[in-house]
């Protein structure tokens, strides 16, 4: 299928590891221009060695990080056409075992830069009747215990999902969300090796997705992210798409 994102410029928070990268390539793949946004220079570079793209190498702690992304990109191609909100990390900031400023910084963390990159692309995004995806997290709709900070600024881009498409309406800019459960990155990865028996942990995690007993691809994550971008979702907007093989709605004892 013919997306038409040819030579569209996409930005992408996060874009050089895991799910970012993948959408990264798959916005390639359709001749897109993903603009990634990611302190990761080594591994931004392989995904954009001789081919389309460019790499922003910050980390986007405030909101002049933001309006200088933007302000690059604009200088350096003349428009945005769609925004992918990804960048955040499950940091493990819980109730009990975390404090008040903890739970500060790692909501700022994960959600403030999904709205400060939002404020400074829309008037672009407006000009070119654009679409902006967040990227969330099941743990925003199941809970997981122990990242209170995580999770609330993962509730929260669903509700500025929903917020933003209602605000944007008459300038025709799509926002949805793209919700994955149990994604096979190297974050995730990392994560695993912090228990007792790594492949143990897996093979329960496994279990417990409904379709096919496996993990998500980031490519699989990655092609909805770029379907919704795309003209062919030109009548979608403020929806929460899960890509998790029915592990967050499907009864996990199946």
């Amino acid at each position: 299928m013919n997306l038409h994102l040819e030579d569209r410029v996409i930005l992408i928070s996060g874009g050089a590891k895991g799910i970012g990268a993948a959408i990264a390539q798959t916005l390639q793949k359709e001749g897109a221009i993903p603009v990634i946004i990611d302190p990761s220079e080594e591994e931004g570079s392989l995904i954009l060695h001789g081919k389309k793209g460019y790499q922003i190498p910050i980390r986007l702690k405030n909101p002049e990080d933001a309006a200088s992304a933007v302000s690059e990109t604009l200088k350096k191609y003349g428009r945005i056409d769609g925004l992918v909100n990804n960048a955040g990390a499950n940091d493990s900031v819980g109730l009990e075992n975390g404090n008040p400023k903890a739970f500060e910084d790692s909501v700022s963390n994960n959600l403030f830069h999904y709205y400060h990159l939002a404020h400074y692309s829309l008037s672009s995004l407006k000009k070119s009747k654009g679409s902006i995806v967040n990227i969330s997290s099941k743990t925003a709709i199941t809970g997981q215990g122990n990242t209170s900070g995580y999770v609330a600024a993962k509730g929260a881009q669903l509700a500025l999902t929903r917020e933003w498409a209602a605000e944007l309406l008459p300038y025709q800019v799509r926002v949805n969300a793209v919700i994955p459960a149990e994604v096979r990155t190297p974050l995730y990865e990392n994560w695993l090796q912090g228990f007792d028996d790594p492949n143990k942990k897996r093979q329960e995690i496994m279990q417990r997705i409904p379709l096919g007993r496996r993990m998500t691809e980031p490519e699989e994550i990655a092609s909805t992210v770029v379907f919704l971008l795309s003209s062919k979702a030109s009548h979608i907007t403020g929806q929460h798409i899960f890509v998790d093989g029915g592990y967050t709605h499907l009864d996990r004892s199946l």
